[in-house]
């Protein structure tokens, strides 16, 4: 007896001991991930920044709540450069991390579109917080694993049409980038054009890169257009806008996608000659706009966090915001799921309950058979002020 005792000793000693009772595993504490996709280095660097820090604000508030599941949570940052090549290798990369709970997008339709078979391929969850092509999220792949809080191209044309024919405008010229958002825009437009009585008299594309735009400034302008509807990043967008105003004595006025927003466009164009345009730019946010309490307390957090700014010189704001409520609301399905396990979490992404946040109250943000969050009613139009700023100017 006595030596059964000593060896069941020895056995505790180097942690053999068949215990009668359960064996308690220690708890994992090995942090959840959630990755940021985006362009961090070249067109869109605003855009990007302003994504991940609405990811940050998010994740230090679950963080501070005690994380999900018991463990904390870290961000990844990938940077895909605007290239859909480097986009899909991010993807591919990501989905060997253990503990992934989802990849927050960045602003690049064309990347997000070819990175898609590779989400849906490795069972990843992709958040969407800007691309606004319509079939990033009406991809035909089922169960669909895109979620997003943006615009959608299909509902942004009849805002941009509406806002053209509220000021009078009766002919305008499309500029578009040769990309599938400016493809997917071209539908929408046309289709709201025809919808609200207004021609699109011409249509002109221009490249990623392109420099020159002047052959098709003078085209625009012959084309006795009252207005251009533009939708292109920010370094396409100064090219085409200055082209514009270098061939004619009264620039037309400009109703803009939200590209120009992402990027240095301000910077690009000078401020010199933005004072003597008239652009009206798409957003779906601003601290001058929302006034809710979820939005007032990003707000103060941005400001602990990034420096003291005012409310209408957060750059890229709509970034900021969206980030953070979709990183938000996949903290409630992760505990309403009580697993990271991307099924359980997708299906309680599509059945939130009601919830509050900076950029509106969600009733519900998506259900089942739609992953969009934020609608034409959501959207308004904004011009920049002697600042750069963009101001909201409808409600």
């Amino acid at each position: 007896m006595r030596v059964q005792t000593i060896f069941i000793l020895w056995l505790i000693i180097v942690g053999m001991a068949p215990f009668s009772g359960q064996v308690h595993a220690k708890p994992d504490d090995t942090p959840l991930l959630i990755a940021i996709d985006a362009d961090f280095s070249t067109v869109a660097v605003e855009g990007g920044n302003a994504i991940a820090r609405g990811v940050e604000l998010a994740v230090a508030d679950i963080n501070k709540a005690g994380g999900l599941m018991g463990r904390q949570v870290q961000i990844v940052h990938k940077d895909h450069r605007g290239n859909p090549a480097r986009g899909v290798a991010n993807i591919k990369k990501l989905a060997e991390l253990d503990n992934l709970i989802a990849v927050v997008g960045g602003i690049h339709t064309p990347v997000a579109i070819a990175e898609l078979p590779y989400i849906h391929r490795h069972n990843i969850l992709y958040l969407g917080p800007w691309a606004a092509g319509t079939p990033l999220v009406e991809n035909d792949f089922s169960p669909n694993n895109v979620f997003r809080v943006s615009i959608r191209d299909s509902e942004a044309g009849s805002v941009l049409i509406k806002h053209a024919k509220a000021q009078g405008y009766k002919t305008v010229a499309l500029v578009l980038e040769r990309t599938g958002w400016g493809r997917s825009n071209l539908t929408s437009l046309k289709v709201a054009a025809a919808q609200q009585g207004v021609n699109i008299q011409k249509v002109t594309w221009i490249n990623w890169h392109q420099t020159n735009f002047s052959a098709d400034a003078q085209s625009i302008q012959q084309a006795k257009v009252d207005a251009v509807i533009l939708v292109t990043n920010a370094p396409e967008g100064a090219v085409a806008i200055n082209a514009l105003y270098q061939t004619s004595e009264k620039p037309l006025p400009v109703i803009a996608h939200w590209g120009i927003g992402s990027g240095n466009f301000v910077k690009l164009i000078g401020m010199d000659m933005l004072a003597k345009l008239d652009i009206s730019v798409i957003q779906t946010f601003s601290f001058l706009y929302q006034n809710n309490p979820v939005a007032a307390k990003l707000f103060k957090d941005y400001q602990q966090a990034y420096g003291e700014t005012s409310k209408d010189s957060v750059s890229a704001v709509v970034g900021t915001a969206h980030a953070y409520d979709l990183v938000s609301m996949l903290a409630i399905a992760v505990r309403q799921a009580e697993s990271i396990e991307l099924n359980k979490v997708r299906h309680a992404l599509e059945n939130l309950p009601p919830i509050n946040g900076a950029v509106k109250r969600y009733m519900p943000a998506f259900t089942q058979s739609r992953h969009d969050a934020l609608w034409a009613d959501d959207y308004f139009m904004a011009q920049f002020d002697n600042n750069g700023n963009l101001i909201p100017i409808t409600r």
